[in-house]
């Protein structure tokens, strides 16, 4: 099978689609990477963090959390089956811009489109709807850039490279922020913006064009039941990656429910005077601290070749910072919450990342099996509004919210140790 050029910069020989990459991708490729992360996050958290809530309280602020519980799960709902079903597609895209890079393209367009759409959404049905479209292509785009990185890094690198990548979603989750403080109540003019960051984010890896490209005779033989059936990924036979994938769906399962109603939470518990501008505040403190502690965490792993201390440090961490929201619901308590959570979360997102390359069951699959992995990432989405409703409305408020939030990221810690393959 063909192997890697000898330099990375010698691309007159493109690597094989299914090679394992024995030679560390250019800095302007990974740099790409970085700004398409960047992009989907900022369209991604924007309204998230922000807008959508501002919207929901503009339809109804007596149901606004009802209402961005509904939007919010129904558009995390559809990433449940945009992640892998784009995933498998990229896997079997034999174009000659590459495998990956159509379907970022395609994902964003799709996602800029529906986020447009947004800012004249007439009804509460609409707008749930042009949110599950945004779901819909920056999943796509993302389960695509996502496999990317396997295809192109080798194993001894991934912990530095996701470091890297890691920072586009860190600096993605606070642009995101800092659109919603900007446009305040204007939410359309924040879903604007949003669109353009996504579409400008994609550009520099559209424009280098440097993917693996699969070959007609690389191609696995297309059948419905193959295609489907690989959806399916035993914990059985594959128990690294079970265990794997459900560390972190419980890790994304408490920093969603931690994070979902971070804005009523400065309004309504802290009664902090501008919350738009209090969240962008507590995502600086945190989008700082993950990017420190993404650098070093990736650096650190990569040179001890160890990854679940790593996970299981950090994972514990997270799960501190919940309890310091729940016990100080005050404005110091919250910069002290970000701060911890940005400090665990960096680091988990570098190592996790290359933990979870390293189980993957198969080359060919690698962005299936990688959407299936993102499952894990949007699967918590779904549930997060489902179990955090009826702890604030009805179950002792935040108090109960964030000690449940803490508890069962500290479960994720746990399972980490069931991982045999990865040290």
């Amino acid at each position: 099978m063909t192997q890697y050029p000898a330099s990375a910069d010698d691309l007159t020989v493109p690597p094989s689609a299914l090679a394992e990459p024995t030679v560390p991708p250019r800095r302007g490729w990974t740099a790409a990477v970085v700004l398409v992360n960047l992009g989907i996050n900022a369209a991604f958290f924007g309204p998230i963090q922000v807008l959508l809530g501002t919207q929901a309280a503009a339809f109804d602020e007596a149901g606004k959390e009802a209402i961005l519980a509904l939007v919010t799960g129904c558009g995390a709902a559809v990433s449940l089956v945009a992640n892998p079903l784009f995933g498998a597609f990229s896997d079997r895209t034999t174009s000659r811009l590459g495998r990956r890079i159509p379907w970022v393209f395609i994902g964003a367009v799709l996602g800029s489109i529906a986020l447009l759409g947004l800012t004249v959404a007439p009804s509460v049905a609409i707008m749930t709807l042009l949110w599950c479209l945004v779901q819909l292509g920056c999943n796509g785009a993302l389960a695509a850039i996502t496999a990317a990185i396997p295809d192109r890094v080798p194993v001894p690198q991934r912990g530095v490279v996701g470091g890297v990548v890691s920072m586009g979603t860190v600096l993605g989750i606070l642009v995101g922020a800092g659109i919603g403080a900007v446009a305040g109540k204007n939410f359309a003019l924040g879903y604007l913006i949003c669109a353009v960051a996504l579409l400008l984010g994609i550009g520099s890896y559209i424009l280098r064009r440097e993917d693996t490209q699969l070959t007609k005779a690389e191609q696995v033989p297309f059948s419905w039941g193959g295609f489907f059936g690989g959806f399916w990924i035993s914990p059985r036979k594959y128990p690294d990656f079970g265990w794997a994938w459900l560390t972190r769906f419980l890790v994304q399962l408490g920093n969603h429910i931690c994070t979902l109603y971070l804005l009523f939470f400065l309004s309504d518990e802290v009664h902090y005077e501008n919350p738009a501008f209090g969240v962008l505040v507590l995502t600086g403190i945190y989008a700082v601290l993950t990017i420190v502690t993404a650098a070093i965490g990736g650096i650190w792993t990569d040179k001890v070749g160890r990854r679940k201390p790593f996970v299981i440090a950090s994972s514990v961490i997270i799960a501190i910072a919940s309890l310091v929201l729940a016990f100080a619901p005050s404005w110091t308590g919250a910069i002290t919450g970000a701060a911890i959570l940005g400090i665990g979360y960096g680091a988990y997102l570098a190592v996790d990342l290359a933990l979870l390359t390293q189980v993957l069951p198969a080359a060919v699959s690698r962005g299936k099996d990688l959407g299936v992995i993102n499952v894990a990432n949007s699967l918590p989405q779904v549930l997060a509004p489902l179990i955090a409703f009826p702890f604030v409305a009805y179950l002792g408020g935040y108090l109960t919210l964030y000690v449940v939030a803490g508890v069962i990221g500290l479960l994720g810690a746990v399972f980490v140790v069931k991982i045999k393959s990865v040290r």
